[in-house]
């Protein structure tokens, strides 16, 4: 009685989310070390392992998908290896491994600006708040810059300062000088 008169007020509780499974794994870069987690479809994660916050932004990620994290290989990684090292050998302009991107709406279309930035070629922060709308959105952008979890294939490095610095990168300035240096001679 007491359990149909609750489930009368409150509802029927909310189903236990089913856990996904995401596998975590280690890639050596002329730069240094990386993690990926993928699943068997996407790619989730790519940081450098020495990135500031990495633990909470993978704790994150593993509670916003209700996952467990598992050292393990998939085809997903597999082929993003493949790429990141056509990359380095500068035979690789354009990632196409499967990407699973979450953000706010904001976020994604910073990131979508950052995908048609060409290989070899920057642009500054207040570029992409003017191709957003609005010049004031710096700040903003340079937010959702840095909340990307897909280091390289989402090429957060090929946005500058709009004085022509290099400006801040999660990898760290030095990776950041030496990938655009990298693609300049792709």
């Amino acid at each position: 009685a007491f359990n149909d008169a609750f489930t009368k007020i409150m509802g029927n509780p909310p189903k236990k989310a089913q856990t996904k499974i995401l596998h975590a794994n280690f890639i050596s870069t002329p730069i240094g070390r990386m993690i990926s987690v993928t699943d068997a479809a996407h790619v989730y994660l790519l940081e450098f392992m020495d990135r500031r916050g990495l633990e909470k932004e993978i704790e994150n990620m593993r509670k916003k998908h209700h996952a467990r994290i598992l050292v393990g290989e998939t085809n997903v990684h597999q082929q993003l290896v493949k790429e990141l090292t056509l990359y380095f050998e500068k035979k690789l302009t354009q990632f196409t491994v499967p990407l699973s991107m979450h953000g706010t709406p904001f976020q994604m279309k910073v990131w979508d600006l950052l995908t048609r930035i060409p290989s070899g070629e920057t642009s500054s922060y207040r570029d992409l708040a003017v191709m957003l709308g609005d010049p004031h959105l710096v700040r903003a952008v340079g937010n959702a810059n840095g909340a990307n979890q897909l280091a390289i294939i989402i090429p957060c490095h090929r946005v500058i300062q709009t004085s022509g610095e290099l400006g801040g990168y999660g990898g760290g300035v030095e990776r950041k000088k030496y990938l655009l240096q990298l693609e300049q001679r792709i």
